[in-house]
Parts: C-alpha cells; sequence; structure tokens
C-alpha cells in the first residue's frame, strides 16, 4: 500500500485530503507542524509528500529543500497564495507540483495519482544497463545515477531525466519549450522557466565551473546544447 505524508496545520483541509486519499486506497498520516514534519519525512519511508507551504516552526519551502537533499520522493506542494506558485516555480525548490487552495479533492487525488504512477515508471522501468560517459561524466541509466570524475552525485528525479535527454542528443540545439515538452509533458503545471531553474542545478553539480559550463552550453537566443565528446 502506498503511505502519503500530509504535512498541513489547517485541520480540515488535511482530514479531508485523507479521507479522500484513503478512500483510493492510500495510507495516510498527518502532521500539522513544520518541524516534526520534516523529521517524519527524513527518517521515515513514503511514498509521495503533500506538503503545505505556510507552516508553525518550519515552512514548506524550507522542509522541501531539506527532503531533497536527501529523498528523491514526489513532492506535492500546496498552497493559499498565488504568490507562492511564482517562489515554487522560480526557486529550484525541487517539488514535483502544486496545488492552490481551495482545490477539488477529486483532483488533488488525480494529481497524487499521477505523479505516483510516473515515479513508479522511472524507479522500476525495466531497462537494459546502459551507461553513457563523456569526459568524466558518467551517467547510469539502470540505477539512476551519476558521477564526476568517479564521485557521486545527488540529483532529483527531473534533472536526471534532463541531463540524460541531453547526453542521449549530443551537439543538439533544443528549445526550452521542447525541453519542458519532453521532460515534464504537455500537460504539466508550471512554465518553461522551470528548464532554465533545473539547468542552472545540473551545472552547479557537474560542472567545474558552471559560469564556464562544458557540458550543457548556452545558445544564446536558442536554448541549449549538449557538449559530446
Amino acid at each position: 500500500m502506498k503511505r502519503i505524508l500530509i504535512i498541513e496545520d489547517e485541520e480540515s483541509i488535511a482530514e479531508l485530503e485523507r479521507d479522500y486519499l484513503e478512500i483510493d486506497g492510500f495510507e495516510v498520516e498527518i502532521i500539522s507542524d513544520g518541524k516534526k514534519g520534516l523529521d517524519a519525512a527524513l527518517s521515515k519511508t513514503y511514498s509521495l509528500i503533500l506538503l503545505d507551504v505556510m507552516l508553525p516552526k518550519v515552512n514548506g519551502f524550507e522542509i522541501c529543500k531539506q527532503i531533497r537533499r536527501s529523498k528523491d520522493i514526489p513532492i506535492l506542494m500546496v498552497t493559499a497564495k498565488m504568490e507562492d506558485v511564482d517562489k515554487i516555480r522560480g526557486l529550484g525548490l525541487g517539488a514535483d507540483d502544486y496545488i492552490v487552495k481551495p482545490f477539488s479533492p477529486s483532483e488533488l487525488v488525480a494529481r497524487v495519482k499521477a505523479h505516483l504512477a510516473r515515479y513508479d515508471r522511472l524507479i522500476r522501468k525495466n531497462v537494459p544497463m546502459d551507461e553513457i560517459q563523456v569526459r568524466g561524466l558518467q551517467i547510469n541509466k539502470t540505477s539512476r545515477k551519476v558521477y564526476i570524475n568517479g564521485k557521486e552525485l545527488a540529483l532529483t528525479a527531473k534533472e536526471f531525466d534532463l541531463l540524460v535527454f541531453f547526453a542521449e542528443h549530443p551537439n543538439q540545439v533544443f528549445s526550452k519549450d521542447h525541453l519542458f515538452e519532453r521532460i515534464w509533458g504537455m500537460n504539466s503545471m508550471g512554465d518553461v522557466a522551470t528548464v532554465t531553474v533545473h539547468i542552472r542545478k545540473i551545472r552547479e553539480k557537474v560542472e567545474t565551473d558552471p559560469g564556464n559550463p562544458q557540458f550543457i552550453e548556452t545558445v544564446w537566443g536558442t536554448g541549449y546544447r549538449f557538449k559530446g565528446q
């Protein structure tokens, strides 16, 4: 059974989310305190986390950042303010999606199911062992691990997918729109600005000098290109 953690301080909303998720067969745990929620997220095993933005003690943005440092599971952020949507998009927090209050419980369940299904495809897909190696960069598609000069890097699911797409299409220029459609899908929430954020994050992890990238180049006015051998 899939376990979902709800970190939400509004009891009525948390209980509504729980009730609809449990009807669909999920096991649900509710925590109303930001610090306790973060501790649980880091110490226990969950299939997905529903994370409110405004929480006592530790806010949702900080919780999301800390979870992403060590775990790669779907995180769906819940916010009451449209201004927070821009922060979620622009800060590169690692959230997989967001939903704005008030929302339809059926929409919430549909989003949860969609992200769980996508995560299962990414993690459990039975593909042959396949590695890509370029100038000290090693990508293992089966284990979903990335190394630079032998040192393992921590990439989120979308960072990994984006890096693999680039590495599989060396020396080709792709626009942000094309990359967003290929990695996030045409019907995904958000906009192409998230592509820029994710590329910056990848550069910070794989490049010796992110300001002078040797792997993913910016082609001004057009998009990005991965430098092959």
